[in-house]
């Protein structure tokens, strides 16, 4: 039965893979493009089947379709459908319109192979196929230089990314003499390795993973593909941007040494520490959004680093949810004229912290279970602080706004709670970072955000404003990648004038 749902998903992705195939040609009329949105639930359908009924995972040839399997499957078809129906309105009209919706599936299609594999060639082929669908939805404003600039660079650093993933493979099939992916992260099969191979292997898994999730000191590209159509830009932080923290995930049997633990927390730290920073600088609405996604994966990576690999699959999942959303209506974050906005008193601040306290307090007490759940704790308390400051800062409604998020809040709890019961069983177990690791993690926060609380109460002194002079040159682009005036608007406009 199980192996039924397989071979329906395939059939499923093969429609569609043919249908924005045959969108390509100009003789199918343009309106097909809303037959071929409709055509995108069907893998989402078959895979949300397969999720609900998977009680085991099922192998068939170079495929392993588990729960881990089937979520991201499901998850992936239905931003793409999100995506693809945003984009019919937004893109038409573009010259590239066919275009897009080919390469949004193809991108889309291959992301949700990647997760079913099994075998390590697969693997290593699914790796770099979406990152290829992601620079030619880049270029395809070709007449736009910065938009060139940009795909140049994307290019070579997911290059980078996929020769570090099959190095790593063809490395640990040498060591192994396996492909298969399940037989290979065997603990007989591990117990061969020598401590300096398990070493440089996983040097090769950070290199691969903290590259697309634009982390430091790789961050450049992706504050920069800020000039892709937002579309493009809601695919590449709702799903490309987060693939480490699967890929981490799924070779957590081999990341396993102190070393690579410690080295992705210092890369991730420094992340979540500069993305954090750029993003209270920068004015720029989608800039921001892009730092945010930077310091998002941090954190992620942070949680790998503990040893918390479904926590940090549940942050990609809810993540991505959140971003796409976002990134789609980023076009409507227009100030309401008449609409004040007055600083909350003293009093609130000191009452969200309170309430902040109390919450993360009370988490880490009646969460046992909980993996890290000292970190989980200190932001979540971290979070409510914030969003009682935040509403705080808006008199009307501001009881109701209050008591809207606690409500979602609790119910997010829910859905994050079931996610990871969910989740859990598809992984395979990795040795656990020692717990100093998560002390120290919790230390460096706490101090970090102490300090910064210190320099912000301080916009006068020097130490602000060399910060913020800092993270505001940190987050400008290249000269390359932006122009005062798109001159193919120019082109455009001259080529329109002599057809009329």
């Amino acid at each position: 039965m199980h192996e039924l749902f397989v071979w329906s998903w395939f059939a499923a992705l093969t429609v569609v893979l043919t249908s924005s195939v045959v969108f390509l040609h100009p003789r199918v009329p343009e309106r097909y493009v809303h037959t071929h949105a409709g055509l995108l639930l069907l893998p989402a359908a078959v895979a949300f089947i397969g999720w609900i009924t998977a009680k085991t995972g099922v192998e068939i040839g170079p495929w392993r379709f588990d729960g881990l399997s089937w979520l991201m499957a499901f998850y992936i078809s239905i931003l793409s459908w999100m995506i693809q129906r945003f984009s019919l309105r937004y893109l038409h009209g573009d010259r590239s319109y066919r275009y897009y919706f080919w390469l949004l599936t193809w991108t889309a299609s291959s992301a949700s192979m990647t997760w079913a594999s099994n075998d390590l060639r697969v693997v290593a082929i699914c790796w770099g196929v979406p990152f290829v669908g992601l620079v030619a939805l880049t270029a395809l404003k070709k007449e736009w230089a910065p938009s060139r600039a940009v795909a140049v660079q994307m290019g070579t650093m997911f290059f980078i990314s996929w020769l570090a993933v099959a190095s790593m493979v063809v490395w640990l099939w040498a060591a192994t003499d396996e492909w298969q992916l399940s037989a290979a992260l065997s603990s007989e099969h591990l117990s061969r390795l020598g401590t300096w191979e398990k070493v440089a292997m996983n040097v090769l898994l950070i290199l691969a993973v903290i590259i697309p999730a634009g982390q430091w000191p790789f961050h450049r590209w992706l504050l920069e593909s800020v000039v892709t159509p937002t579309p493009v830009s809601a695919v590449m932080h709702a799903g490309l941007v987060n693939a480490g923290g699967l890929l981490l995930a799924r070779f957590a049997p081999l990341f396993s040494t102190t070393v690579a633990h410690v080295e992705l927390f210092v890369i991730a730290f420094v992340s979540v520490l500069l993305g954090t920073g750029i993003s209270f600088v920068q004015v720029d609405y989608k800039r921001q959004l892009v730092a945010s996604t930077m310091s998002q994966m941090g954190v992620m990576f942070v949680q790998c680093a503990l040893g918390a690999y479904g926590a940090a699959v549940v942050h990609l999942i809810l993540h991505g949810l959140f971003k796409a959303t976002l990134f789609l209506q980023s076009g409507s974050v227009v100030p309401r004229p008449g609409r004040a906005v007055q600083s909350s008193a003293s009093g609130n601040r000191w009452g969200g912290a309170l309430l902040g306290l109390t919450i993360g307090i009370s988490f880490w007490f009646v969460s046992s279970e909980e993996p890290t759940r000292l970190l989980s704790a200190l932001l979540l308390g971290a979070s409510i602080a914030v969003t009682w400051g935040r509403l705080a800062d808006f008199r009307e409604g501001r009881w109701l706004g209050f008591t809207v998020v606690a409500m979602l809040a609790l119910i997010s709890e829910k859905v994050r709670y079931y996610l990871m019961m969910l989740v859990h069983g598809s992984l395979l177990s990795g040795s656990a970072p020692p717990l100093a690791l998560e002390w120290l993690a919790f230390l460096l926060f706490v101090v970090v955000a102490v300090a910064m609380i210190w320099i912000m109460r301080r916009p006068s002194s020097k130490a602000f404003t060399s910060l913020y002079m800092w993270l505001v040159h940190l987050g400008e682009p290249r000269l390359q990648t932006v122009e005062p005036h798109p001159r193919y608007l120019n082109i455009y406009v001259k080529e329109g004038t002599v057809d009329e």
